[in-house]
């Protein structure tokens, strides 16, 4: 098994890039959050999974000790696999999907490349008690998102994140959460809400 891969990047595409290391090219799939931070070129250093398959064998790499761990968390849940996972990296900072999980935020599970309704709901079942031990302590509190009026609770901080990685900018988000925040106490529905008002502009 290859624990991880020291060398240079000759190759950088969409889905996977090409580390040389002792005059062998490695194929190495990768994240999109991966993919924007490796340069042709320029010396990396992955963390790498083995898939093997009937007709392949596969390696995944990893730039954080972090992205590797939660992958394999998720490869852990049945039905999932490497394919689907990567994909949940490449939108999803680790820290954000965690915050996910243990609020229970279905609606932002299920925006997740190749995530259902289903597929979500099981996440959260077999994920609940796993990522209680993931990064714990490590996730940083949320700033407020209104200077000169605190935010308490963290509420509409950790909802902007979420809406983040869904790929909203700041400039739609802030002005949905001042607006909604009144009304919902929790993250969940706040999100939900937040989405509804964005499919109506």
């Amino acid at each position: 098994m290859i624990g991880y891969i020291k060398g240079k990047a000759t190759v950088v595409s969409k889905e996977f890039c090409f580390i040389e290391a002792g005059g062998i090219g490695y194929r190495v799939f990768i994240s999109e959050m991966s993919r924007q931070k490796i340069h042709l070129g320029t010396p990396v250093r992955l963390l790498t999974y083995m898939a093997v398959r009937e007709d392949a064998i596969l390696l995944y790499g990893f730039l954080t000790q972090e992205e590797y761990d939660l992958f394999l968390i998720l490869i852990s849940v049945s039905k999932i696999g490497p394919k689907v996972a990567m994909g949940i990296l490449s939108v999803m900072e680790p820290e954000d999907f965690v915050l996910s999980i243990r609020n229970r935020n279905l609606s932002v599970l299920t925006k997740l490349p190749g995530v259902g309704k289903k597929t979500a709901e099981r996440l959260l079942v077999e994920l609940k008690d796993k990522v209680g031990d993931f990064a714990e302590g490590d996730i940083d509190e949320p700033e407020s998102l209104t200077a000169g009026k605190p935010d308490e609770s963290g509420i509409a901080a950790d909802a902007a994140k979420y809406l983040r990685a869904l790929g909203y900018e700041d400039t739609e988000i802030q002005p949905v959460l001042k607006k909604l925040s009144i009304e919902y106490k929790d993250v969940s529905p706040l999100v939900s809400a937040a989405l509804r008002e964005f499919g109506k502009q």
